[in-house]
C-alpha cells in the first residue's frame, strides 16, 4: 500500500537527519496520512478516501468535497481524484 494522499498526490520524501557534529543520515518524511468518508452533494454518497491532514483542511476551507475538486487544476490532484471528478462533472451536468 503506497503512502500517498489519494486527492492531491502527496507522498513520501526523503532527506536527511543532521546531528550535531553534522553527521548526515538518510530518513522518510512520510505524510500524515487519514482515512476519512467525505460526503459529496453531487454523487448524493459517502467517498471513502485516505487523504492528508493538510489536504483534509483545504477540503473543509473550499467548501466540501465537490467544491475542492472543481476549484483544483487537473494536474494537482491524483489518479483517484480525477475519476472523482469526472463523476462529479457528469453528475452536476445531467
Amino acid at each position: 500500500m503506497a503512502r500517498r494522499c489519494e486527492l492531491t498526490g502527496k507522498g513520501v520524501m526523503s532527506g536527511n537527519n543532521v546531528s550535531h557534529a553534522l553527521n548526515r543520515t538518510r530518513r522518510k518524511f512520510l505524510p500524515n496520512l487519514c482515512s476519512v468518508t467525505l460526503l459529496s452533494d453531487a454523487l448524493d454518497r459517502p467517498v471513502k478516501l485516505k487523504v492528508a491532514a493538510s489536504t483534509l483542511r483545504t477540503v473543509e476551507h473550499r467548501g466540501g468535497l465537490d467544491a475542492f475538486l472543481l476549484k483544483t487544476r487537473d494536474a494537482d490532484l491524483g489518479d483517484k481524484a480525477l475519476g472523482l471528478k469526472q463523476e462529479i462533472k457528469a453528475a452536476l451536468a445531467s
